[in-house]
């Protein structure tokens, strides 16, 4: 498969950084149908192309734009919050990646997508459709906002998940036991989530204001990992305002 129109002579990608999302971009693009140099590490040159796509640190975004050579017609990076200002456009996949992915973990998902000029949007939007994406557009003034939200679902998620094996461990199960019975839990969860809604999805004490299993429960941290008392709280705080957004809905 070849780039859609309106970029039919865009045929080379050059990917610079070898962190997970340069690795899984440059085997997905090259599944894609495209020839793709990279991905290359720093200090290695950087082979002619015609788009360049940075998936470097977002601190690192402006020195490397300006270290490359010139023979790119369109340079973009892959960076959620940082806008883009230093180069022509912006490719941020809507996906937590390992690094080891191809072509197929990119399909379906959604692809935050931004351009200087309507070549580089254009350029966003098509490699994006080349590797199955869906893109979407997002501006630098919503990119901050943007991006938080992605952190808040998937890195603050992860976050979560650990505080919860943490805790498991004081009911006497072993961390791999934890996520291997915790996590259909969370699956079902995010599912009803994604089909319901938030308040149509929650359940549990907080929901049902049985409050003396709340208090149990924070006993039970407080005891277990008293480190994790402040992210219980305002976790109950905040869901507590949840269950009453489905107490007013008709």
């Amino acid at each position: 498969m070849t780039l859609p129109d309106p970029l039919p002579a865009v045929r080379t990608v050059a990917v610079v950084g070898a962190g997970r999302l340069g690795r899984a971009l440059a085997r997905a693009l090259a599944e894609a149908g495209l020839e793709v140099h990279g991905p290359t590490t720093r200090g290695q040159p950087v082979p002619a192309a015609d788009v360049v796509l940075l998936c470097v640190p977002d601190a690192e975004i402006a020195n490397a734009a300006a270290a490359l050579p010139g023979t790119a017609r369109l340079v973009g990076h892959t960076s959620g919050a940082t806008p883009i200002a230093g180069v022509d456009f912006g490719l941020h996949p809507l996906r937590a990646f390992v690094g080891d992915e191809g072509r197929e973990a990119f399909r379906g998902i959604g692809c935050a997508v931004a351009g200087r000029t309507p070549e580089a949007l254009d350029a966003a939007r098509a490699l994006a459709e080349a590797l199955g994406a869906t893109p979407f557009p997002i501006d630098d003034a919503r990119r901050a906002a943007y991006h938080a939200a992605a952190s808040i679902a998937s890195n603050f998620l992860v976050t979560l998940q650990a505080a919860a094996e943490q805790v498991a461990g004081a009911a006497g199960l072993a961390p791999e036991d934890a996520r291997a019975l915790l996590a259909p839990l969370v699956r079902a969860t995010v599912e009803n989530w994604a089909a319901h809604g938030p308040a149509a999805a929650l359940t549990g004490p907080v929901a049902r204001g049985d409050e003396g299993t709340v208090e149990r429960q924070r006993e039970g941290i407080a005891e277990a990992a008293p480190e994790l008392i402040p992210l219980f709280d305002v976790l109950v705080d905040r869901t507590r305002a949840l269950a009453a957004q489905k107490e007013d809905t008709p």
